[in-house]
This record gives structure tokens, sequence and C-alpha cells, in this order.
């Protein structure tokens, strides 16, 4: 299994937009089938998206998806700074 944890600051002036846009990602990620989890958690500017993944060729679909593709350059100018994206291993 695969973990990703995905920080993105909005602009305050774009939360809403930001909001918007992944809750959309939020609903279409969760119908691929490797998706095992796509936990959004938030406060004030700060989305925070925790996933898991069945293993690396269906992140790699995932990746590859247009409504990610389009989040991720229609967010470019609504952000206060670039995405974070961790992709970890669970270790304890």
């Amino acid at each position: 299994m695969i973990s990703i944890t995905a920080i993105i600051k909005s602009k305050q002036e774009n939360i809403e937009e930001i909001k918007n846009m992944i809750h959309h990602l939020v609903t279409q990620t969760r119908k691929e089938e490797a998706c095992i989890r796509y936990d959004l958690h938030t406060t004030e500017n700060v989305f925070i998206i925790w996933e898991e993944w069945k293993d690396q060729p269906g992140l790699d679909i995932h990746n590859n998806q247009i409504y990610l593709q389009d989040f991720i350059k229609k967010s470019e100018s609504l952000v206060a700074s670039p995405i974070q994206v961790y992709k970890t291993i669970q270790s304890f």
C-alpha cells in the first residue's frame, strides 16, 4: 500500500474556489479502482489530502487522470505556495 499526503495552501481570496475544486477532485478520485482512501482535512486556508493506494500502477493511473491534471494547472495561480506532496510508508 502507498500513502500520499498533499498539502494545498490557498491564497485567502481563493479559499472558496480552491475548496470547490478540491471537492470535485475528491469525488472523482474516490471512484478510482486503486483508491483505498482519499480524505480531505482542512483548517482555514490549508487543505490536506491523505491518500492510500493499492499499488504504484493504480497511483500512476490517478496521476494521469484529466481531473487531477486540470486541478494542478488551474490551482497554480490560486495557491499561496506550491502544492507539497509526500509519498510515505508506514514505519510504526
